[in-house]
């Protein structure tokens, strides 16, 4: 089979045709852009196709290419690091900010509440001024980079991310880290590409490379980072790939390591293997997980959609007002905003009431999907992690209830909840798994995992709920469709 893609020549633009799996690609000039549409076709590559094309003298060396995967896992692993290091200080600012204001009545209750509106609302400024591709996760930006359906973002989305991200997760959105630090990295994968001059093939392998370093400095998790990058950004194994993530998410983690320290995200208590008797409650869990992961999906999708409504307004003043709504939750609860690992690390002790739980869970679920939907940096798996937790907990504390002969130890459930939320949301089950033994440092929960993340994809699957990335991804094609047509007009 053949693909079409757009090749510059003499400052302009011919077509060349080379192999591309299953897909062709039919690129469209818009204002000098390539936006690529999918088209499907009923041709498939053969492995021996795959295996030539992997040998192909065009790809490059791969000793090269590794030694070019450590160099990206290194910067990306040192870019990340500051990043996480600036959150934690921009949490610390407003919190301290919050008691200060405290002490001075209404007149800090404004301040509080302006504060944390100016920082979302510059921050999604410097997303429409200057990299409109900064907004919102980055995930699906990257995959739909490494689909060949949008062109790669220039340096500038480097800094965008890293300062509008700071801002935004700073001001109390309920956004994660891991978004801005995979399309940092992987932006920075293809930028060392391009600078050693190697071709797309590699540089695309060096983008994925890069993307999975900036997702295991973002959680401390190498192992997890690199399956991210076979599981949910390529979706099959290419050994080339796996070769460069594997090395730059090494690079990346000794690298970060040195700043951040070398302790696992989350602390979590001595767990005892899971009794057989109360193995059928985690595929309960499993299923209950599963349905709410379709309602997450849904109602994330829906804000969006809803703030969408309001294109007339700018989208600073969209941010600033959903800023200023935070900065107002920020003044009475102030643990319940950001991105929300101090409400995981109390969850995974148990720390949190039967009858709290599900009122934070509500909470922070609302909170996630407006957060979202303001258009600034910020990622996903953070606050879900959030919610699998308060999730599992929940329904462990329950089982304990009615279940009291039981050795059921609702911390476990909690430990499980995380992956299970995570795969019912994602459908990346390896990496869902893997990430939170990696972030918890904790493996007698394994075998209950299984059971629940098979239920939570299950189910989903079953509903045909589609994966939240697929989604987030089509949204991002739809938004760049629209932006070069009102370009054209």
């Amino acid at each position: 089979m053949r693909e079409e893609q757009l090749a510059p020549v003499g400052g302009r633009h011919e077509h060349v045709d080379h192999l591309h799996g299953d897909k062709v690609l039919q690129p469209r000039r818009d204002n000098g852009i390539v936006l690529g549409e999918i088209v499907h076709i009923g041709m498939q590559m053969t492995p021996g196709q795959n295996l030539a094309s992997d040998r192909d003298n065009d790809h490059g060396s791969t000793l090269v290419l590794a030694v070019l995967a450590l160099i990206v896992g290194a910067v990306s692993g040192f870019v990340g690091a500051l990043f996480l290091l600036l959150l934690k200080q921009a949490d610390r600012f407003r919190d301290a900010l919050i008691v200060w204001a405290h002490s001075k009545a209404f007149p800090g209750f404004l301040v509080v509440s302006i504060a944390c509106a100016a920082g979302a609302a510059v921050a999604a400024w410097l997303v429409r001024r200057y990299s409109p591709h900064a907004s919102g996760s980055g995930i699906p930006h990257v995959e739909a980079v490494l689909n060949e359906e949008l062109p790669q973002a220039p340096f500038r989305i480097i800094p965008v991310k890293f300062i509008a991200g700071v801002l935004a997760i700073g001001s109390g959105l309920a956004l994660g880290r891991e978004g801005p630090t995979v399309q940092m990295a992987a932006t920075i994968g293809h930028l060392v590409g391009k600078e050693f001059r190697r071709g797309w093939p590699d540089c695309r392998v060096l983008l994925a490379a890069g993307a999975g370093a900036g997702l295991a400095t973002a959680f401390n998790a190498p192992i997890a980072g690199a399956i991210f990058v076979l599981e949910e950004l390529v979706r099959r194994f290419e050994l080339r790939v796996a070769i460069a993530a594997l090395g730059a998410s090494a690079t990346a983690i000794s690298v970060s390591r040195v700043l951040l320290g070398n302790a696992a995200d989350f602390h979590v208590g001595a767990l005892a293997y899971a009794d057989a008797a109360a193995g059928p409650l985690y595929f309960v869990l499993g299923a209950v997980v599963g349905l709410t992961a379709i309602i997450y999906n849904r109602l994330l999708l829906g804000t969006i959609a809803a703030i969408r409504q309001l294109d007339r307004w700018p989208v600073e003043l969209r941010a600033g007002l959903i800023g200023g709504v935070v900065g107002i939750l920020a003044w009475f609860a102030p643990d319940l905003v950001g991105g929300g690992d101090p409400i995981t690390q109390r969850t995974l002790v148990g720390a949190d009431s039967l009858g709290l739980l599900p009122l934070v869970f509500l909470f922070r679920l609302g909170l996630g999907s407006i957060s979202y939907a303001a258009g600034t940096p910020g990622g996903l798996f953070a606050p879900m992690l959030v919610l699998g937790a308060q999730l599992g907990l929940f329904f462990g504390q329950l089982c304990q209830l009615v279940f009291p002969n039981l050795n059921i130890q609702p911390e476990g459930f909690a430990v499980v909840g995380m992956a299970a939320f995570f795969v019912g949301v994602v459908r990346a089950p390896l990496t869902g798994i893997v990430l939170v033994v990696e972030m918890t440092a904790n493996v007698t929960m394994l075998l209950p995992m299984l059971g629940a993340c098979f239920m939570a994809m299950l189910m989903p699957t079953l509903m045909h709920d589609a994966p939240i990335y697929d989604s987030l991804r089509e949204l991002t094609l739809e938004r760049e469709r629209t932006r070069l047509k009102q370009a054209e007009t």
